[in-house]
């Protein structure tokens, strides 16, 4: 039996979206990012991922709840780590943009599903 977190489209995204980023920031940013900005890149978008797997594990709904909040916020972070990454001209724009558009596409799912739990149609 898969575990609940498995079935969400928001975590299968933002564990692909964590896996391109790992790969993107140790081979794309220069040698002296991937101990600042990559590495932050690198933990906020596990942090989306993990956060999603916490919540689903937690039998408290405000737990549950807490956890994916926080997921949403590191999904921010890893936006703006984005965003600074292509001012600085680690990406170009075309990168940028498919990258902009995978992290939308773990945000929409991501808040379906806290607002799921919120109201109480998901558990």
């Amino acid at each position: 039996m898969p575990l609940r977190h498995h079935t969400l489209v928001a975590w299968r995204r933002a564990d692909d979206l964590f896996i391109t980023l790992h790969k993107l920031t140790l081979n794309k940013f220069p040698s002296y990012e991937r101990f600042e900005l990559g590495s932050q890149t690198r933990r906020a978008a596990f942090s989306v991922a993990a956060n999603i797997v916490e919540g689903c594990a937690r039998e408290h709904k405000q737990e549950r709840l807490q956890m994916l909040n926080t997921s949403r916020a590191s999904l921010a972070e890893v936006g703006y780590c984005l965003h600074v990454a292509h001012r600085l001209k680690y990406l170009d724009n075309e990168e940028f943009s498919a990258l902009d558009l995978a992290v939308r596409q773990v945000a929409a799912p991501l808040t379906g599903f806290i607002e799921a739990v919120r109201t109480g149609k998901a558990k």
